[in-house]
C-alpha cells in the first residue's frame, strides 16, 4: 500500500500542471546569472522567507485547520460585466480579474498579466475563489499582443488557463526558467522573451519591457527558486507601467524609481500577508512607502479579493487602501471588471467601496 502510494503521488507531481525544471541551454543560462547561486536564485537584499517562531509545518496547519472567521466573504464580491473585446484598444486602461490577473491597454497593444481563470492550486478545492470573484474566465478574453507573467507560483500561472488561452497569445515576456514551463505547455519557443533582471526586450513594436527586481521566491512543487521571480516596466508611446508582481519591500524600490522618474501606472501587491513572511510579500505598513519610491501619478493595488492566502481578515486589503488614499496616496479601487482609465482622476471611494463597506458588514462578527 505504501508502495502504491508512492508510485501515485511521484506520477501526480510529474503532471504537466506543475511544469517542468529548467534543463539544456536553458539551464546553463541561468548559471551563468548574476542573480543564481549554490544552485538558486537569490533576492538581491538578503531575506530571511519565513521569520516566525513557530514551524512552517505548524503554521500550514494553523492555516488549512483553523478558524476560517472573515477569511472568506459571506455575499458574493461585486463584479462589472464589461466586453473586453469592444474597449477601445487605444485607450490607456485596466481591468482587473481579482487576484493578480489583469489586463492593461497602453500604446494601442493588449498586455494580459498573470492570468489564472481555472485553478490557482494543483487540486481543485485548495484555493478556490470567493463566491462572485470568478465572474471572468478565459472565454472573456479577447486576443492579446502580449501575455507577461511575474513568476510561476500557482495563483500567477495557471496551467490550464494558458492551455487555453496559448492560441490568443501574440508574444509572452517572463523571467528567466519561465519558459520551460510554456514550452511544456505548448508554448512556440520563438514567441518568448526569458529575461534575466536588468534585462530588456522589445516583444512588440512599440512597446519596451524591463524585466526587474523583487523580493519573492519561486516553485511549483518541493523545489524552490529554481526559476526567478520578476517586477516589470513597460513603456509604449503613451505610458510608462510598474507591474510589481509578488514581495515584500526592498531596496529595488528606490532603485526602480531613481532609474525611471515617474510613472503613469503601479499596480502594487496589497493582500496574503503575514508577519510570519514579511519579508517576501507587501505588508500594509510599507506600502505607501514603496508608492514614495516610485512616484506613479495613480496606483491600482491587487493580490486580494479572490482568494484567501493569509490570515487577515478578507476585507482587510481594501480597508488598507482606503487608509492609503486618506495618507495622499492616488489610487483606484475598482469593482472586479471594471475598467480604470488611468490617465483620468479616479473615484477613491466610488461604488464599489460602497458595495464592500456592505458586504464587511454582514461577514464582521461582534
Amino acid at each position: 500500500m505504501a508502495a502504491v502510494i508512492t508510485v501515485a503521488v511521484v506520477a501526480f507531481m510529474h503532471g504537466r500542471q506543475f511544469g517542468r525544471l529548467p534543463r539544456g541551454e536553458r539551464l546553463a543560462r541561468i548559471e551563468r546569472s548574476p542573480n543564481y547561486r549554490d544552485g538558486a536564485f537569490r533576492n538581491r537584499d538578503t531575506t530571511i522567507m519565513f521569520t516566525s517562531k513557530s514551524s512552517l509545518a505548524s503554521n500550514m496547519l494553523r492555516f488549512l485547520f483553523g478558524s476560517k472567521r472573515l477569511l472568506r466573504p459571506e455575499a458574493p464580491i461585486p463584479s462589472v460585466r464589461t466586453d473586453l473585446s469592444a474597449l477601445d484598444p487605444n485607450e490607456e486602461l485596466i481591468v482587473w480579474f481579482g487576484h493578480s490577473s489583469y489586463l492593461l491597454q497602453t500604446g494601442g497593444r493588449r498586455i494580459l498579466v498573470d492570468p489564472v481563470f481555472v485553478s490557482a492550486s494543483p487540486v481543485w478545492f485548495v484555493n478556490r475563489p470567493f463566491r462572485g470573484a470568478d465572474a471572468y474566465g478565459v472565454d472573456d478574453m479577447p486576443p492579446v499582443d502580449l501575455l507577461v507573467i511575474t513568476h510561476d507560483h500557482w495563483d500567477h500561472l495557471d496551467y490550464r488557463t494558458l492551455k487555453r488561452l496559448c492560441g490568443r497569445i501574440g508574444r509572452v515576456v517572463c523571467p528567466l526558467g519561465v519558459g520551460e514551463h510554456l514550452e511544456r505547455w505548448g508554448f512556440d519557443p520563438d514567441r518568448i522573451d526569458e529575461l534575466d533582471w536588468d534585462e530588456t526586450a522589445e516583444p512588440c513594436d512599440g512597446l519596451k519591457v524591463y524585466c526587474m527586481p523583487s523580493r519573492h521566491f519561486s516553485g511549483r512543487s518541493l523545489r524552490r527558486n529554481a526559476t526567478l521571480w520578476a517586477s516589470y516596466v513597460i513603456e509604449s508611446s503613451a505610458s510608462r507601467i510598474y507591474v510589481g508582481g509578488d514581495g515584500g519591500y526592498g531596496s529595488h524600490y528606490a532603485e526602480i524609481g531613481r532609474r525611471f522618474g515617474r510613472f503613469d501606472l503601479a499596480v502594487l501587491e496589497n493582500g496574503q500577508y503575514d508577519e510570519a513572511w514579511r519579508n517576501i510579500h507587501m505588508m500594509p505598513r510599507y506600502f505607501t512607502k514603496a508608492v514614495a519610491d516610485l512616484n506613479p501619478a495613480m496606483v491600482v493595488s491587487v493580490h486580494n479579493s479572490k482568494y484567501a492566502l493569509a490570515r487577515h481578515p478578507w476585507y482587510e486589503p481594501l480597508e488598507n487602501a482606503v487608509r492609503f488614499a486618506d495618507e495622499g496616496v492616488n489610487i483606484a479601487i475598482p469593482s472586479i471588471g471594471e475598467p480604470v482609465r488611468f490617465k483620468q482622476e479616479p473615484a477613491v471611494r466610488d461604488i464599489w467601496w460602497t458595495k464592500v463597506r456592505e458586504n464587511v458588514k454582514q461577514t464582521r462578527y461582534e
